[in-house]
């Protein structure tokens, strides 16, 4: 049978069609029917719908439902299938969940007012469907939902929420919208139309394999596509220029599909539109930057992997560390932390496993590009779903129950390091016991791949342990690493690796180039070059021959490009070789060049220089003419100097010079002592301005230096307030411990007293409901547990004694006893005694009933009157 897609074209049998989880709470009802209303009856979905219900009544929300949809509309039950087109509702007091294409039923583990459903089912499908899974959160109070979407964000899936100006109950959709978790905000009767589009324009995925949303590795290199694309490599530009992060290196199939994705929200076609809107849209490349780096992880996942870890990887790296007792790990691509906190809880668990004593230790590096997945690492707090991964053991050993899931124990993170680190750019951690780069390597081209495993090698030990994912190996770098458990991708470093062809990836680190004055020299072929082109040579021999001689320098002044024959104003110094353009110009032109320099700085216009003499190697001197300018354009020389020397004609010179000789010598020294004056006033009011300015920026250093030390005494000082509150509450989280000990021994107490008196006693509250009864009290009265809240005057009683609730009544009322004898419907006389209750800071909060049997007194009376008579 042939189904149709959302734009009506038949999809092919065997497709996995996709499920819709919707979730809503107060006000959601009229949002529900708004959105499943506007939805086609061949959209080839499945709709699971998770309303907040009362757990003690019916539902209805199904027959409600089927009025405004034509598909079919049922309530949920346990182990049903799921099949498209159709429509499944929450039943009452239950968590709904999807496991493996079918419906479960659980009963909530949270008392009523905390549970969380709608979390529930949208985690179930982010698990299931992975980047095929869509999340949808309507009306509703509090914060329920926006962890389901955040678990279906991360996996690649899509997210909407209804515009919270037009639900009942905003809390819910702004809590989503605050944790930059919707990836559509719309009015409920919108999304579907949204929905239905985004899902149109992106890339059909591939069919989920096991609710995994991670790319398998080919066996053969995937075919890259062409960067001469201008509109990718515009978008790889942006987002680098922004983020400092080169894409370009990897998978191109990957990208391209979360950059459809972002095509996809915005309603843009082509990737030449795209472009241009992240152009004007920079917010948009922080939100394209965090698509692409969307992780999966979770804790302990290939359990077989943790299991061979524990049991042979971390004790034989133990039992090697003779001298140093101090493992270094390092998880590369850490995402939300998962993975480096289950390494961290391996270890606590194998050293449990060593005798004792020992001091061994563990560090473990985690790292990651994305700040967000980083911050939520820090904070080491889970949502309560990570029970279907960590075992109850583990729970209670390591974790604490916080809020609305768990919090990692302090003795667990304060074993891992988190940092934000790109792998490729940034330098890596070394001299490490163990490397886990697990399912990142998949997300890389194979040039990448390759430099990247040598780099792991350089940064371990002797012996050390590298783990990658499933779908991961060495390659061709067998000789750097030997497997230990290749179906586990476990290899151990070799320490004789030989190869010329294996090069670590320096060049990602940050250049000498930027950090140091000296320049390495390279050397240079183009004197041998043979240029074929006519104009070519030509003008280059015009360039070399009648060209001024011309320098071009960075800000650091490097000399970056000679043109001509600089060697009348240019010299090497002695030493070290050392291209810096001020530790190479010649005497005489170095102050006025370097003040020139200075003043083109913030101006467009060129500086000139004229009649600067220059001593010649030879002896004698040179009259020259300089230009010093700040060149704008083009962007490759943006910033960057260039001076332009110019000798002067000797005819110019010699008449300059027999124009002086006529002059008087006393006037002629007399202007030369006023330049050197004028030179030297200059020189002192830039040193009195560098002074000025270096004194401002030290008292600036001071105050922010007092500044710094008033906030670290403030934060020593709460630091030890927070520690003597943190006393202050485990000692009265202790007494009240013992307090409640106390109350249940009392009431334990209480209990057996009043079974062991054999007197029926029934407690009522002030609305004369039960609120407590003895075992005697049930066989005169018919109570049961379940009756307990229940009104007295619903309940059957064998006494014949129909004013017993008005007297209940009364002595509430009055706070007046009363006590009365009578007949019950089995001959048997009772004394019914019904008094105040007064609780201990004597207030009365109720009535208590006691029913005393005097059978037995009143045949004696009886029979004495007989007697009397007779």
């Amino acid at each position: 049978m042939t189904s149709l897609t959302p734009d009506n074209t038949p999809m092919p049998p065997g497709e996995a069609f996709r499920i819709l989880g919707i979730g809503a709470s107060a006000g959601g009802l009229a949002p529900l029917e708004e959105f499943l209303a506007k939805i086609p009856p061949n959209s080839h979905m499945a709709y699971i719908v998770v309303q907040h219900l009362d757990p003690t009544h019916k539902a209805l929300l199904p027959e409600l439902l089927q009025r405004v949809t034509p598909m079919s509309v049922r309530q949920a039950t346990h182990g049903m299938p799921i099949e498209p087109d159709c429509v499944y509702v929450i039943p009452p007091n239950t968590e709904l969940s999807v496991v493996d294409g079918l419906l479960n039923l659980a009963k909530p583990m949270e008392p009523r007012g905390m549970r969380l459903p709608i979390n529930v089912l949208l985690s179930s499908l982010a698990r299931a469907q992975g980047d095929r899974a869509i999340g949808v959160v309507l009306s509703g109070m509090g914060a329920d939902g926006t962890l389901g979407l955040q678990a279906i964000k991360t996996v690649g899936g899509l997210t909407a929420v209804q515009q919270p100006d037009t639900a009942q109950f905003d809390a819910m959709p702004k809590s989503a919208i605050a944790a930059n978790c919707a990836d559509i905000i719309a009015p409920p009767g919108d999304l579907p139309a949204r929905i239905l589009t985004c899902l149109a324009q992106a890339p059909s995925p591939a069919v989920s394999n096991g609710g995994s949303a991670e790319p398998a590795t080919e066996p053969e290199p995937e075919p890259e596509p062409e960067l001469e694309s201008t509109p990718l490599q515009r978008i790889f530009r942006r987002l680098q220029e922004r983020t400092r992060h080169d894409f370009s290196l990897y998978k191109h199939s990957t990208l391209h599909r979360r950059i459809e994705r972002r095509m996809a929200i915005h309603e843009i076609a082509t990737l030449n539109l795209y472009a241009d809107f992240l152009e004007h849209n920079p917010q948009e490349i922080d939100l394209l930057f965090k698509e692409v780096l969307i992780g999966v992880t979770s804790f302990f996942r290939d359990a077989q992997v943790w299991v061979h870890l524990a049991e042979s990887t971390l004790p034989e790296l133990l039992a090697r560390q003779n001298s140093e007792h101090h493992l270094r790990a390092w998880v590369v691509g850490c995402s939300t932390g998962e993975e480096a906190y289950s390494l961290a809880m391996i270890f606590m668990e194998t050293l449990d496993t060593l005798p004792r004593p020992h001091d061994f230790t563990l560090q473990i590096f985690a790292s990651d590009l994305s700040p967000d997945a980083i911050a939520t690492a820090r904070r080491g707090h889970y949502a309560a779903d990570i029970g279907s991964n960590v075992s109850a053991e583990r729970l209670a050993r390591f974790f604490t129950v916080h809020g609305d899931g768990y919090q990692l124990n302090r003795d667990i993170r304060d074993l891992v390091l988190f940092a934000q680190q790109d792998v490729v750019l940034d330098p890596p951690f070394t001299r490490l016991d163990l490397i886990s780069c697990r399912n990142l390597l998949i997300y890389f081209d194979q040039s990448l791949q390759r430099k990247l495993i040598p780099l792991f090698h350089y940064s371990l030990r002797a012996g050390g342990i590298l783990l990658l994912g499933s779908s991961e190996t060495v390659g061709r770098y067998a000789q750097l690493f030997s497997p230990i458990q290749s179906k586990l991708r476990l290899y151990q470093r070799q320490d004789n690796a030989q190869n010329r062809d294996i090069r670590l990836p320096v060049k990602s680190f940050p250049p000498l180039a930027r950090i140091a004055k000296e320049i390495p020299v390279s050397p240079s072929n183009t004197s041998s070059h043979k240029h074929d082109n006519l104009q070519a040579a030509a003008d280059q021999v015009l360039l070399q021959v009648y060209a001024p001689a011309a320098v071009v320098i960075n800000e650091e002044g490097d000399i970056v490009y000679i043109s001509g024959r600089t060697g009348k104003y240019l010299e090497p110094a002695a030493g070290k070789a050392n291209w810096n353009f001020y530790a190479m110009v010649r005497e005489g032109l170095r102050t006025p060049i370097a003040s020139a320099l200075r003043q083109t700085e913030n101006q467009s216009e060129p500086a000139h220089l004229q009649g600067l003499q220059v001593q010649l190697p030879g002896g004698g001197t040179q009259h020259v003419d300089v230009t010093v300018q700040t060149l704008r354009e083009p962007t490759a020389l943006r910033d960057m100097k260039m001076i332009v020397f110019r000798d002067i004609a000797p005819a110019h010179a010699d008449s300059a010079d027999k124009n002086t000789s006529k002059t008087d010598p006393k006037q002629s020294r007399a202007t030369e002592l006023q330049q050197y004056q004028d030179e030297i006033q200059t020189l002192r009011e830039e040193n009195r301005a560098s002074q000025e300015e270096l004194q401002s920026a030290n008292e600036e250093l001071q105050s922010t230096n007092e500044e710094l030390q008033s906030t670290n005494e403030e934060l020593t000082t709460s630091k030890e307030e927070m520690q003597s509150m943190n006393e202050e509450l485990q000692t009265i989280n202790a007494e009240m411990q013992t307090k409640l000990d106390d109350l249940a021994l009392a009431q334990s107490d209480m209990k057996n007293l009043l079974n062991s008196i054999e007197i029926a006693i029934l407690f009522l509250d002030q609305n004369l409901n039960v609120r407590r009864y003895t075992e005697r009290a049930a066989k005169i009265i018919n109570i049961r547990e379940s009756d307990v809240g229940r009104p007295l005057s619903d309940l059957t009683t064998t006494l014949l004694y129909p004013e017993l609730n008005d007297d209940a009544h009364a002595t509430l009322s009055t706070l007046e006893f009363s006590e009365k004898q009578i007949l019950a419907t089995d001959g048997r006389w009772f004394t019914v005694r019904i008094m105040p209750y007064r609780r201990l800071d004597n207030v009365i909060d109720g009535v208590v009933i006691t029913l005393v049997d005097i059978t037995a007194t009143k045949e004696l009376e009886q029979t004495l009157r007989k007697d009397l008579k007779s």
